[in-house]
């Protein structure tokens, strides 16, 4: 088989390029950010224009961190509108190769196998990403940039290092080229999949870029990150053997879902307790909504300023569930046994353990199958309420309380506004 060929494309500063696209402006010239200004000084934006980086500020910054003599557009989130020019995107990729060819890493970054296309459309790599990109911009506005190599991991070096040092905006890396250009590059948390905590890691032993992991003693590394050691040492060597259709094929041995948000202000410890269960609520329709069921649930909650640390864990349960009652009288008691009641809280996760299909639902000699049913019934019920008429057309009246957040939460889209 032929060297496989692949393309990863990022849909550049993409919500920033997206507002500015609809304001009939151009982002490598304009000031813009991608942030809620209802919220504090302290927010993040989500995305800043590449002129605003060419000023040597930040990608995800704070509104504070930029200076004051930088004249911006701050422009609020608009998620609804980021996932159309995201679908619509995917669609001119779906002109040039096939789904089974593509992998979508996020709402603005995708991989490409283009191995069997090149010789279809009697191109060069190059060549086909330069078409597929013009089509891009020509359709929606948008520039993107491309990483191309032979491999996963090469392509999306590729894309995050190269591709920004040349004028055409495509970067290309083999083997060779990797040991020539990114073995001495630092810092090394450039690099995909090595984040602070390996990088700290790493450094205990001397290791500040990816040639001193390449010629480090294996055995060390292995104590070091177990199994995570292997990954790593392929990288290291440029190599990557999982491929897209390896990605399409595989399936997890154990299922989870989870949730979290934080909060916008100090909550004690019932009103916390509230918005945890709130949580539960939404998640364990999610539940019942794709057939599941759970034995196992997981809660972490993060206190105001780092007074403490994070409190929690998980719990084992005596069966498998859906039940709206069952998993929240399991939250509420691990919540109450697990938190700290003396300390304001900032930030909650909950999460949903060992999910399996429904047909693995586990009943005791005291389960009142009937009540269960009948439980099962109404939640179907608010599923279908929910989806016809929106997430808020139907809400515990807890959800009216002051410190309520989930009618608010429920009108958002990946966090943000719709």
């Amino acid at each position: 088989m032929s060297e496989r060929v692949y393309l990863c494309i990022d849909l550049k500063s993409f919500f920033a390029s997206v507002e500015c696209v609809e304001r009939g402006l151009d982002p490598f010239k304009t000031n813009l950010v991608v942030a809620d200004p209802e919220r504090s000084k302290g927010t993040v934006c989500l995305a800043i224009t590449p002129a605003m980086k060419e000023l040597g500020i930040r990608n995800r910054c704070r509104m504070y961190e930029i200076p004051e003599t930088v004249n911006f557009i701050v422009a609020k989130p608009r998620m609804r509108l980021y996932m159309e020019y995201s679908a619509n995107i995917y669609a001119i990729y779906l002109k040039y190769v096939s789904k089974d060819d593509i992998h979508i890493y996020s709402i603005d970054e995708c991989f490409l196998d283009v191995t069997h296309y090149l010789a279809l459309y009697k191109m060069t790599a190059k060549q086909l990403a330069k078409k597929i990109l013009d089509d891009v911009f020509e359709e929606t506005g948008i520039c993107a940039t491309v990483g191309i190599g032979p491999n996963l991991f090469l392509t999306k070096v590729a894309l995050d290092i190269t591709a920004k040092h040349v004028d055409d905006h495509m970067g290309y890396l083999d083997e060779e080229l990797f040991k020539k250009t990114i073995w001495y590059h630092k810092p090394i948390t450039d690099i995909w999949g090595i984040g602070r905590g390996i990088s700290k890691r790493l450094q205990k032993f001397g290791i500040e870029d990816l040639y001193d992991v390449a010629h480090c003693d294996e055995k060390l590394l292995y104590k070091e990150f177990g199994v995570n050691a292997e990954l790593l040492i392929d990288h290291a060597h440029g190599k990557e053997p999982c491929t897209i259709e390896d990605i399409h094929h595989y399936k997890a041995k154990s299922n989870s879902l989870s949730t979290g948000q934080v909060l916008f202000e100090d909550y004690n410890f019932e009103d916390a307790l509230l918005v945890v269960l709130e949580m539960v609520d939404n998640l364990e329709l999610e539940l019942v909504e794709k057939h599941l069921v759970t034995n196992s649930i997981s809660l972490s909650i993060v206190y105001s300023k780092d007074v403490i640390k994070s409190t929690g864990g998980s719990m084992k349960l005596p069966e498998y569930t859906n039940s709206s009652k069952k998993l929240t009288k399991y939250f509420e008691d691990y919540y109450r046994k697990t938190t700290n009641p003396n300390y304001p809280i900032r930030k909650m996760n909950i999460g949903f353990n060992n999910v399996v299909d429904e047909q693995y639902e586990t009943f005791s000699l005291f389960t009142d199958v009937e009540d269960e049913e009948k439980e099962h019934n109404m939640q179907r019920a608010v599923l279908d309420i929910k989806d016809k008429y929106g997430k808020n057309a139907i809400v515990r009246g807890s959800s009216l309380k002051e410190k309520s957040t989930a009618r608010k939460r429920n009108k958002l889209i990946g966090g943000h506004n719709g």
